[in-house]
């Protein structure tokens, strides 16, 4: 009886929950299983130490801006102080302009202790390590999850690079930066004073030769730190350990502090993450870092089109056209990817131009080419592949042609002319500033001289030129991807009468500086008495070679010059290819030397 009392309650209430939800089948029905959202994305934050950076700043903001990571999960740390140029006031703007995108704490510090932007006393990196670990309290005091720091002229252009250290699971990563030298952000030695070490890991990696993510001693400029790790507690800018041994320096300090806490400095090359400058000496200027840079950012633009800050005003850099009355920059109205990186690389550069349309060799017909005169060189053969003239050459030649006889007719005394697939090399405003200088004091008589060239004869010296630094007495040489040109040596170019026995831009110079090997080709030419220089080292060189990614051509692939329908698609093959600065292809049979290889 017991029992039955006790259960009667129970089946009541079975039967009111099988009458309110109509049947038992309802109960499996109750409520759906939805999925689960996403989680978050992990709290970076970026600090960013900014000093005498008005140079770099547009275009360092601009990458961060173009980082492909939620910006509500990532915090601005910003500092800067002692500037002598516009810094503060840009990094505010910009912050005001960002801080409903991020979350953008602001400090301004003042320096004094020092005698100018270039010098480092023991008290200004001991400054620089107590701003890095504010930055560092800061981002765990905000309970954020990594913090990047990344000086204000490292170029991030790979947008995912943030979600890719990230990936890595490391405590402390870099991703492998670039520079057009060796130079990168990381070291895989050190030496007993603490300083970088050469050793046989480190080319490998920094040519990806070995790709992955290597433990190395040395990381810095560009770093991701995990503070969720608990060994990342004891990493530390400032105070230095007690037992630290070496110079003062911030990097040297950090390396020393990961090593005591037992974290491992990891650098990552699995791909192309950005770009940083190669660093300078205290001897040398400001305007020598802002030069510095700005080759930096040309070398970027060659592989990302990176645009400044959309939230800075930027004001229009003074540009000047250097020693020269023009600056030429020859250009195929069709080729806009070509015009448009260089114009934006000389606008870095603080370079004047004045684009010339090249003319298309490709859209040339019969007649036209008949109303301008235009015969073969009798014989000419091109010295890789045997066959004639393209008109893509044609088109070359005559885009040259068309300046010459604009320097002539405006009496210009002296201009520049750049083709539009070339690269820059350091400093190359101010050095060649300087070569010209030099040749006006030494009272030079010069019609033209190389800025760019490729160098065939590398087995005969070239011999310099007395009271001009960094300029040679050229011997046969390819390539017009840059050269000066006097008013002088643009009348004896036109003298010469070349569209009636035409051959490649890059032959007819050297014929016309009597430095051409093959001696039935100058016989065609009576005055071949052009002033010819070289600038050397280089100060201009392709952007790529033949066989490169990238790499086209407008004068190779086209037509012969005389039958717009025998097609010329010739490629030099890959195995042939001189690699660093040589050009790929077989040697000419009346020369055995090989590129001019760095």
């Amino acid at each position: 009886m017991l029992s039955l009392a006790v259960s009667m309650p129970v089946q009541l209430l079975f039967s009111v929950v099988i009458t309110w939800f109509g049947s038992s089948d309802a109960l499996m029905d109750l409520e759906p299983v939805r999925a689960e959202s996403p989680l978050l994305r992990p709290k970076v934050l970026i600090a960013i130490l900014a000093r005498n950076s008005e140079h770099s700043l547009p275009f360092y903001l601009g990458c961060i801006e173009r980082l492909d990571y939620p910006k509500d999960r990532i915090a601005i740390w910003a500092a800067t102080d002692h500037n002598t140029d516009n810094t503060t006031a840009m990094l505010q703007e910009w912050l005001s302009g960002m801080e409903s995108l991020y979350h953008s704490p602001w400090r301004a510090n003042s320096y004094v202790d020092e005698m100018g932007p270039k010098h480092w006393p023991d008290s200004r990196f001991t400054h620089v390590m107590k701003l890095k670990q504010a930055a560092l309290r800061s981002a765990r005091a905000q309970w954020a999850d990594y913090i990047l720091f990344a000086d204000s002229d490292n170029l991030l252009t790979n947008p995912d690079v943030l979600t890719k250290l990230i990936a890595e699971n490391r405590t402390l990563v870099a991703p492998m930066l670039e520079s057009r030298t060796l130079y990168s952000n990381f070291w895989c030695g050190m030496s007993m004073q603490g300083y970088y070490k050469r050793t046989e890991e480190y080319i490998p990696i920094r040519n990806w030769k070995r790709t992955g993510c290597h433990a190395v001693p040395m990381i810095h400029s560009t770093m991701l730190l995990d503070l969720r790790r608990n060994s990342s507690k004891a990493l530390a800018f400032y105070p230095v350990h007690q037992t630290y041994p070496w110079a003062l320096d911030d990097i040297m300090v950090f390396s020393f502090s990961a090593r005591q806490a037992g974290v491992q400095m990891f650098v990552c090359n699995r791909e192309h993450y950005g770009y940083l400058p190669i660093p300078l000496s205290v001897q040398q200027t400001l305007d020598e870092e802002v030069e510095s840079f700005s080759h930096t950012l040309t070398e970027a633009m060659l592989e990302f089109p990176l645009e400044p800050s959309r939230y800075l005003y930027n004001l229009q850099k003074n540009k000047d056209r250097l020693a020269f009355d023009e600056i030429y920059l020859i250009n195929l109205e069709r080729r806009e990817d070509r015009r448009e990186r260089m114009l934006r690389s000389l606008e870095v550069l603080g370079i004047e131009v004045t684009l010339s349309d090249a003319v298309d060799g490709k859209a040339l017909n019969s007649s036209q080419l008949q109303a301008l005169g235009i015969e073969m060189l009798p014989d000419y053969q091109d010295p890789y592949s045997g066959r004639v003239l393209t008109r893509g050459e044609v088109g070359c030649f005559l885009s040259h042609y068309n300046i010459w006889t604009q320097v002539v007719k405006q009496q210009q005394q002296q201009v520049l002319v750049l083709e539009d697939d070339v690269r820059f090399e350091l400093n190359f405003k101010s050095r060649l500033n300087t070569i010209m200088e030099d040749a006006k004091r030494a009272q030079l008589n010069w019609d033209l001289i190389y800025v760019g060239r490729k160098r065939l004869q590398v087995k005969r010296p070239e011999n310099w030129v007395k009271g001009v630094k960094n300029l040679v007495n050229p011997d046969y040489s390819y390539w017009t991807l840059g050269y000066a040109l006097s008013l002088q040596g643009a009348k004896k170019l036109l003298d010469a009468q070349p569209l009636s026995k035409m051959l490649p831009v890059d032959e007819f110079l050297p014929v016309m500086f009597n430095k051409h090997p093959k001696k039935e080709y100058m016989a065609h030419f009576e005055q071949r008495n052009l002033l010819a220089f070289s600038v050397e080292p280089l100060l201009l060189y392709p952007t790529h070679y033949t066989g490169e990614p990238g790499y086209t051509s407008d004068t190779e692939t086209s037509t012969i010059w005389d039958d717009e329908n025998k097609a010329t698609d010739w490629d030099r093959q890959l195995t042939h290819k001189k690699r660093n600065r040589g050009d790929a292809g077989p040697t000419p049979t009346w020369n055995r030397g090989h590129g001019d290889e760095l």
